[in-house]
Parts: structure tokens; sequence; C-alpha cells
């Protein structure tokens, strides 16, 4: 109480410096009081809602939650809090109802911002979740402070583990570094402990990511884990992958310790039969020969029927070599389908005589898996001349004779002549005809990529081929690794994109609007011009950005990610579109897929093959799995490889977007894209029902 200027006394309104909005009503539901904030909320004037009837203003509340409430504080006294959508204002407000002696007084906020926010951020969480429970690696999500918000089933397994080992394991709402500190060395702690704080302070515009490699102990066995880290979007949250590495880790520290000999065939490796030889060119004063085999079509029988039965096959004939070998001579793995054997105090003829004798014992079949597979061998050998003590030419001299063999036919043997350096120099002039104007035998191939629901046709992929004068056409394989060994590659590339994106131009004025894949190198990632190279060919051709895929693997992002994601979020913030190729074949990580902008995802046929074998053996639909992730991360698949009906049966009953594939098309010369897709269109438009119908089915 105060007094006015008269002296009389002067009530003080308790709520008109309160921030919510207030008002009281009788129990006849008359409105006794309403304060400022209430007026502007419901949008009246105090005066003209005092002393009248709250159904009388307000008709609309009748039946609602609030006359149900406030009866019930009005009946029993015991106070509410409720939520109320107001419908003509269509807004959310919570509402908190006393009981006063003359009625109730309520409390009104406004809270639809609040609300909303909320659902959305459900609606994240659920959408999240779901990713996480998708992925094989233990996964964690983690609040701004810190603390365990969601795991996923995989590190729920884990934990469980670890609770077996006697361990306690980490939950939801436990702080995440306080767990780790029971898993991990002070030293890795320290680490993660600084790489979270990096995270948690960048940027949220940044695509910031932090890795780590780390032991644990479970139980008398020590495990190795790659941890990744990113932020999730632009949120403050942080997702934490652990990858098991163990049995990467246990190879490496195996290949360590047996630096010297090859992990699969156990034979004596490059750097130690280089030793081998070394030794033999003093002992014998010069008497000793190489013989350099190279498996013929290796990689047909790897793609064909898998590496595992490759690597029997590998090893078997490590062991066939050894058995027909000479006592005292030594045979090792050069690497992939190339072995060695040296033969000591031997000459020429001799060295060609034990290499017809290996050549006539590949003509029994190897078998592996129960599957008898005949192999063939181009062997080229390389006896030292007096006084020879190179270890390195006598290699050299060997591996020029077997590729004279592989040359002349395969399953052949050639014993090295002064001739075949001369061939060696030939390759050296082929990397010099790729500096000095060799793009103008430079010819592109299309292959189509097809939509898999309709069969239509939505775009291509640029396939480099080189019509070389002497050599007729070569693919990539024959020449990229030379153009990247001398610095070519860039160059190529950069002529590449100006090609395809003229040919995609002249295509659209012609009425085949089509998407141009182009294949990208790490190369172009360090050397900064990638940006640069793809704006100056959409430039000419005129050709729409949204219409260019630039292809890239998992090892080439890998090799320099940061470069990577800054030059591609460039690039597709400009429209153009980012795809993933061969992806299987390398090593991710969610943490890598969210930091890149990635809008595609061409699965490798390797991975098909091994989804077909599982499928096949009841394991799961593997496949769906990939293209469900892809999905939920808003990124398109391709199936590569796509080769029988039985592959275009799997990657549409997956949901894959895209398919590529000997069944659907072949490469083709430019000229016969429009003809290829006129046809198409011509026979109603679905290429995978006619490729199925060509197959007679």
């Amino acid at each position: 109480m105060h007094r006015d200027q008269s002296g009389r006394a002067a009530s003080v309104d308790p709520f008109s410096a309160v921030a919510d909005a207030v008002y009281r009503i009788d129990r006849r539901w008359r409105f006794t009081y309403v304060n400022a904030a209430a007026a502007r909320l419901l949008d009246r004037r105090a005066e003209d809602l005092v002393g009248q009837e709250a159904f009388a203003c307000f008709p609309e509340i009748a039946g609602t939650v609030i006359e149900d409430e406030y009866r019930a504080v009005l009946g029993d006294g015991r106070a509410r809090d409720f939520e109320y959508y107001h419908a003509p204002l269509g807004r959310w407000y919570e509402i908190r109802a006393f009981a006063d002696p003359g009625g109730l007084t309520a409390f009104l906020r406004d809270v639809d911002v609040q609300r909303h926010t909320a659902q959305q951020r459900a609606a994240a969480l659920a959408q999240l979740g779901a990713v996480l429970e998708a992925l094989p690696p233990a996964t964690v999500v983690l609040d701004g402070a810190g603390r365990i918000e969601m795991v996923n089933r995989a590190w729920t397994a884990n934990g469980e583990e670890l609770q077996r080992e006697g361990d306690r394991p980490a939950r939801a709402g436990e702080r995440y570094l306080d767990a780790m500190a029971r898993y991990v060395d002070r030293e890795h702690h320290e680490c993660i402990a600084a790489g979270l704080r990096e995270l948690a302070g960048a940027e949220v515009t940044t695509a910031a990511t932090f890795s780590l490699d780390y032991s644990q102990q479970i139980g008398p066995t020590e495990s190795w884990f790659r941890l990744q880290a990113a932020r999730v979007d632009a949120s403050d949250r942080i997702i934490v992958t652990h990858t098991d590495i163990t049995e990467r880790v246990r190879d490496q520290q195996a290949l360590a310790w047996q630096a010297s000999h090859d992990d699969l065939t156990g034979l004596p490796n490059r750097a130690r039969m280089l030793e081998l030889i070394g030794e033999a060119l003093v002992g014998s004063r010069g008497r000793a020969a190489l013989l350099f085999l190279d498996i013929d079509g290796f990689k047909t029988v790897n793609d064909s029927l898998g590496h595992e039965v490759g690597d029997e096959l590998l090893r078997q004939v490590g062991g066939r070599l050894t058995e027909q070998v000479r006592p005292g001579d030594a045979v090792g793995r050069l690497g992939a389908d190339q072995f060695l054997v040296l033969a000591r105090d031997c000459e020429a003829a001799e060295a060609a005589a034990l290499a017809f004798r290996l050549q006539n014992s590949f003509s029994r079949p190897f078998l592996a898996e129960g599957i008898s597979v005949p192999l063939s061998a181009s062997i080229g050998v390389a006896a030292a001349g007096p006084g020879a003590d190179r270890a390195h030419q006598l290699l050299s001299d060997a591996d020029a004779a077997a590729f004279a063999a592989k040359g002349a036919g395969r399953d052949r043997v050639h014993v090295f002549s002064p001739g075949l350096r001369d061939a060696a120099r030939w390759r050296l002039e082929v990397a010099n005809r790729l500096r000095d104007g060799a793009v103008d035998e430079f010819v592109v191939h299309y292959q189509p990529l097809v939509r898999v629901d309709t069969g239509e046709i939505e775009g291509v992929e640029a396939l480099l081929r080189w019509q070389h004068p002497e050599r007729g056409l070569l693919t990539p394989d024959a020449f990229l690794s030379v153009a990247e060994e001398t610095g070519q590659l860039i160059p190529i590339t950069r002529w590449l994109l100006g090609e395809t994106t003229r040919q995609a131009a002249e295509w659209a004025d012609q009425g085949l609007p089509l998407r141009m894949s182009v294949n990208i190198s790490a190369r172009h990632f360090s050397a900064e011009t990638l940006v640069r190279d793809v704006r100056v060919a959409l430039h000419d051709s005129g050709l729409a950005p949204e219409n260019l895929v630039l292809e890239l693997t998992e090892t080439s992002v890998a090799e320099d990610p940061t470069r990577a994601e800054d030059q591609l979020a460039i690039l597709q913030n400009s429209g153009v579109i980012v795809a993933i190729d061969d992806f299987g074949t390398g090593w991710s990580s969610l943490a890598q897929l969210l930091a890149l902008p990635i809008g595609t995802l061409k699965i490798d046929r390797s991975l098909l093959s091994a989804a077909a074998r599982l499928a096949a053996g009841g394991t799961g639909p593997v496949l769906a799995a990939i293209v469900s992730l892809a999905r939920t991360l808003g990124i398109r698949s391709v199936a590569e490889g796509v080769e029988t009906a039985e592959h275009l049966q799997m990657v549409r009953e997956a949901g894959c977007d895209l398919a590529q594939g000997y069944l659907l098309a072949r490469p083709m010369p430019a000229s016969d894209v429009l003809r290829w897709a006129t046809r198409i269109r011509d026979a109603g438009g679905d290429s995978c029902a006619l490729a199925l119908q060509a197959q007679g089915r």
C-alpha cells in the first residue's frame, strides 16, 4: 500500500512488472484482473475484460482443455500446468493455473517457437538415430556439454562385451570423456579431449573432423580402434564413430616383423630378393640367372572368382615353383601376380631350360575352393653377364624379358637380349609423347547410366582412350599411370573436362540432355586447379553445372581430405554434382561422408557381387542397407557392373536410383550415343526392359 496525493491509500498491482501474461477469474468465470502483458496477448484492453465473462469474450475456449483444467482447479483447488493450442492465432501457449480465494489466477506464456523447435529437434534426432542404427562401427552422438545423447546397436554390443569382462559400459547421459578414461591410456585420452575441444570450438560453417587411432584392453587381448568425430550439420552435437581396426594393426605389426617376406605366400619379397641376387652375383662370380614370372590374365581370375580364391591360387603357385627349382635356388614374390626365381651358378641355357620346366608345371590345373583353374605364366629370363654386380639391373632385364613374353602372346618364355632394353626405352618414349602432344590422339567413349525404375537414360560416364598410331586403341590402364608419374595427368584431365562438357552441350542442343560424369584424380586436389578447370570448361561449353558430375574414389579423397572438402564444397555450391566412385573398395566412415558434399554414391561391382553372394547365403539385404544409408543422407545411388538379369533384379529390389553395366550398354564412341538413345526411345524408352528382352527374360 502507498498513499496518493490526497492521502488515500492506493493499491499496488503485484503483477504489473511480470513478463508473463496474468489474469484472474472468479468462480462465475468473470475476469477480475488482467495485467498489461495479458491484455497484449489477448489483444483486448484490460478495462474491457474486467467484469466480463470469459466465455462471452472468448467463446472459442468452450469445450477445450482450458475449460476442463480451469474447472478442475476451481473444483479441487490443485494447481494445473498444461499447453493449449489457440486456433484463431495458430499458436501454442503454456498455462499455469492456481486456485485463489476468489477463483483462480492463470499465467500464460507464448511457447510456439519453443514447441516447434522441440518438434524439429525430435525429428532430427529420430532421423539421426535411424542413420546410426545402420552403421557397422560403434557410434555415439554427444550433446553440447559432451554427454552421450544417443548410441547405436554396435556401441551397445561392445558395452555388453566389456561388461562380460568385468568393465562398466558407457551409457546415454554419461560424460563421454569420463567413459573413455576407463578404456584408453592417459596420452590417448588427452588427444581425444583436445580433438573434441577443437571440434566444439570450430565455426559451425566449417566441415571440421578429428580422427585418432587408439588401443584398448578388452580382457586378455589388446584391440585397436579408429576414432573419427565430426560436427553434425550446424548444431553443437558431435558424432563419434569407433571402427575396429585391430586386424589391420596386427597385419602391420606382422609385416614390420616379417619385413623381408611376403605375407600371403611366405616367400621372400622384392627387397629380400634383391639382397639375395646381389649376394649371388658376388658369390658365384656373376654366374647367376633370374626368372621373372607374370601370371597371365590373373586379374580376370580375381574379378570372376574373387580375391579369396585368387589368394589361394597365388599360394599354390608359390608352392609349385618351390617344388620345381633346384636346391639352392630361391623363389620370391615380387608383388601382385609376379614371382621371381633366382638360379644360382647358372648360365643362360640352363636358366632357359629351368624356365620351360616351370612353364610345363602350369599344365596341371590348380584347385581352389573346389574349382579347377587353369593358369599360365609369361616368363622372362635374364642371365648375368661377366662381371655383373648390379641386382637392380638384372631384375630390370628379367622384367623386360617377361614384358616381351607377354607381348608375344602370353604363356611364353623369352630370354633377355640387349634389344629388350630398347623396348624399355620405348615405354619412356611413350611418356614423352604424352607430354609432347599426344592429347590430339585421345578419344572418349561413353557408357550410359540409366534409371532403374523407368529404364530411361539419365547420363553417361566418360571413359578416356588413346588412339595410339602404332599400338591401336589403348585403355587408361596402359598410359594413365605413366601420365601420373610424369605430371601429365592434370593436363589430360583438363582436356577431358573441356571435351566432355562440349559434347554434353552438343547433345543437349540435339534434344538429348544428359548428365556427364568425369573421373577426377587425387592429384587434381593437390594442384588446387580443379575449381578453375571445371569453371573454364563449363564457361567455354555453355553446359549447365548441374549436368556435370565429378567422380572420385574413396581413396583419392582420403589422400588429402581437407583440400578435397574445400574444393568440392565450392563446386557443389555452383551446382556441380559430386559422386563417390568405386564405393566399397576403400575405407570410409560416417564422419567423412557427413563432411563431404556428396550427391551420388557409385557402388562398385565387387560390392555388388559380394552382396549377391551374401543374399544367396541368406545373410540379409546388404545392398539394400547401403542404399538406405545413402538415401538417409540425401545421396543418390548408382550400381556399377550390372552385367546380368540377376544383378538388375537385385539393384531394383535394393532401391538403387541408377544402374550402369554391360547388360544395359557397353561404352561407345560419341557418334553412337545419339543413335543408341534414339533406338531406345523408339522402342518405348525402357533400356532395362530391352536388355532383359535381349537375354530372353
